[in-house]
C-alpha cells in the first residue's frame, strides 16, 4: 500500500482516469483533478475551510429549483460563464454581433406577438420603442428569424421575482419580416441587483463586491442555417456598465435611446442590426 504524498496523491488519482472510455471526459477531469489539487496545494486549504466550501455549494445546490438557478448565478458572478461564452464564440473576425450571458431568466414558450406589439402590458415605466435588423454576414436580411426578448422591469425586477411569478411579462417571441426587421414596444429597463438573498449573494458580500447588473434587453436569434445568438442591448450610461456584476456587458453591445421621432407618446427608441454566423 502506498504512502501518498502531497504530489503523489495527484498523480495516483491522475492514473485512476487512464482506463475512462469517453477521450473528452478524461481530458476534461483530468485538467480539473490537476487543477484543483493545485489550488489546495497553492493557498494550503485547511480542512476547515474546505468544509465550509462544502457546505456553501449544499447550499447553493438547496436554494435552487425551477424557478432558481442558484449555480448559473454563481457561475456568472465567478466570471466562469462570461468565460465560457467568450470561448466558444471565438471569431475570425468582428463582423458578427457578439454574443452576451443567457442568464437564469430565460424561460421558454413566451407568448408570441406580431411586430409592433407591446410587450410591457400596461407596466409603468418610461416608453422605449426597440426595433432591429436581423443579417447574414454578408448584410443578407434573414426573414422570418424567431426573436426571443427578455428583460426587467422599470423597478428592476423579473416576472420570476414577482409574487405571480407564473405569468410572463416583460418577455416575447417574434419572427422577422421580410427584410428581416422587428419591431416592438416596452418600457425601459433599470439596472438592478442579481439575486442576493443566498448563499452567493452573501458570498458577494463578504468579498466586498456589489451585486448590479445594468440596464440591459436580452435577445436570442434562430435561423436555419445560422448559429444561434444570444446576446444583450445594454443602455448607454448606465453607472454599472464597467462593474457588471456578471462580467456580461460588453462595448459592442452599448446603445443609446434617442427620443422617438414617430410615436405619439413621449418615447425613447433603440435600433441596432443584428449579425449572425452561419452554421
Amino acid at each position: 500500500m502506498k504512502t501518498l504524498t502531497e504530489a503523489g496523491i495527484t498523480e495516483e488519482a491522475l492514473a485512476r482516469l487512464a482506463n475512462c472510455p469517453i477521450p473528452r471526459l478524461k481530458e476534461i477531469m483530468t485538467s480539473l483533478t490537476r487543477h484543483l489539487h493545485e489550488f489546495a496545494r497553492e493557498v494550503s486549504l485547511t480542512p476547515t475551510e474546505w468544509e465550509a466550501g462544502i457546505e456553501f455549494l449544499t447550499e447553493v445546490g438547496h436554494i435552487t429549483d425551477e424557478k432558481r438557478q442558484e449555480f448559473i448565478l454563481l457561475s456568472d458572478t465567478l466570471g466562469l460563464s462570461a468565460m465560457v461564452d467568450i470561448i466558444a464564440n471565438r471569431a475570425r473576425d468582428n463582423d458578427w454581433t457578439e454574443s452576451s450571458l443567457l442568464g437564469p431568466f430565460f424561460r421558454n414558450g413566451a407568448p408570441k406577438f406580431p411586430n409592433d406589439a407591446d410587450i410591457s402590458d400596461g407596466a409603468a415605466g418610461e416608453k422605449l420603442i426597440v426595433s432591429g435588423q436581423v443579417l447574414s454576414h454578408g448584410g443578407k436580411p434573414i426573414a422570418r428569424a424567431t426573436v426571443d426578448t427578455w428583460q426587467a422591469s422599470a423597478d428592476g425586477m423579473y416576472d420570476l421575482q414577482q409574487p405571480h411569478r407564473d405569468e410572463m411579462k416583460l418577455r416575447g417571441r417574434f419572427q422577422t419580416d421580410d427584410d428581416g426587421r422587428f419591431r416592438f414596444r416596452t418600457v425601459r429597463p433599470s439596472s438592478y441587483p442579481v439575486p442576493a438573498d443566498g448563499p452567493v449573494g452573501r458570498m458577494l458580500r463578504a468579498l466586498g463586491r456589489h451585486p448590479y447588473r445594468p440596464a440591459h434587453l436580452h435577445f436570442m436569434f434562430a435561423a436555419r442555417g445560422y448559429r444561434t445568438l444570444t446576446t444583450a442591448l445594454y443602455l448607454a450610461g448606465d453607472r454599472y456598465l464597467d462593474s457588471d456584476a456578471v462580467f456580461g456587458a460588453k462595448e459592442s453591445l452599448v446603445v443609446r435611446a434617442e427620443p422617438a421621432l414617430s410615436s405619439n407618446v413621449k418615447a425613447g427608441a433603440i435600433d441596432f442590426r443584428f449579425i449572425l454566423r452561419e452554421v
